[in-house]
């Protein structure tokens, strides 16, 4: 049985990557600040602190795999200085973590796998960003580069690497997809800003199947887009879910850019930037997507 170590297991995604993990017959070891003591025998807890930068050593010693998800919420909280700073060294601190311990203490570590986003990317133009193109120089971009480069040390000790660029991962127990649902709720389908800008969304199934097909795919090594193949404009994410969840019995809103950046200050930057990224590089090696389309996505989201 072989063992995959998750950081940031209790998030989202790890949630959801655990589960699907436990149903292959992986065991897990979900790095924790507080571990305790869980009722599955597959599912166990190990320490780590990021800002003392140690770790639980017998546990990194167990596993054959990391899967590193840690990083603090960009959307939960308004971008002051002290949050930028605190977005941008949850990752960078947690990966020179994982690498400096991975350099010191003797393992079987054979594969680390490692989360981005496509925040990576600047505004798009003309044509879908691909895992070649550089990054923006705006927070996020810098934030997201610094990130990749804080884990590439891992290539140089005999591991692979996987980096998945995230889109907005759609899922109903958290993240994006939970905060526009909320307006709709009261029966309104609420557009942000013109709602042209593209999103790049993957359905959360298809990202944790990304995820695992990069443990079990000796070949999938790099970084990658992790979106579904068919962006779509905000607008017609926003009404597929409305039409998914309520048929035809709502009306449709907006909440016009000014007020968004009154409401979110810097941060409205991120949520009404046009990003259209490719996933024709992951698609290339034979991965095949559940819900390619934004209907089918909402159809199963919302059935």
């Amino acid at each position: 049985m072989e063992t995959v170590m998750i950081t940031g297991g209790t998030g989202l995604v790890g949630t959801a990557l655990t589960r699907l993990l436990l149903e292959r017959g992986y065991k897990v070891i979900i790095l924790t600040r507080k571990p305790q003591k869980g009722t599955n025998t597959a599912v166990s807890y190990a320490a780590w602190d990021v800002d003392n930068q140690t770790i639980d050593v017998n546990a990194l010693q167990e596993a054959d795999y990391i899967v590193h998800l840690a990083g603090a919420n960009v959307a939960e909280k308004r971008w002051t200085a002290a949050r930028k700073q605190q977005i941008l060294e949850s990752r960078t601190k947690s990966s020179e973590l994982i690498v400096k311990s991975l350099q010191t203490h003797p393992n079987k570590i054979r594969k680390v796998i490692s989360a981005s986003a496509t925040g990576y990317y600047g505004e798009t133009k003309e044509r879908a960003f691909i895992e070649t193109d550089p990054p923006a120089t705006d927070f996020l971009g810098s934030t997201t580069l610094a990130w990749e480069q804080s884990i590439a040390p891992v290539a140089a000790l005999d591991k692979k690497l996987v980096i998945f660029r995230t889109g907005i991962a759609l899922s109903r127990e958290g993240g994006a997809l939970k905060e526009f649902y909320k307006p709709l709720k009261f029966g309104f389908a609420t557009v942000l800003g013109s709602g042209d800008q593209y999103i790049s969304w993957i359905h959360i199934q298809d990202l944790v199947r990304l995820y695992f097909n990069a443990i079990v795919n000796d070949h999938l090594e790099g970084t990658y887009n992790a979106v579904a193949p068919h962006p779509v404009r905000h607008k017609e994410l926003v009404l597929a879910m409305a039409h998914a969840a309520k048929g035809n019995s709502f009306i449709t809103s907006y909440v016009p850019a000014f007020a968004l950046k009154l409401a979110l200050g810097e941060m409205s930057i991120e949520v009404l930037k046009s990003v259209n990224a490719s996933s024709r590089k992951i698609q290339n090696t034979g991965f095949q997507f559940s819900y390619p389309t934004i209907g089918e996505a909402m159809a199963q989201l919302f059935k």
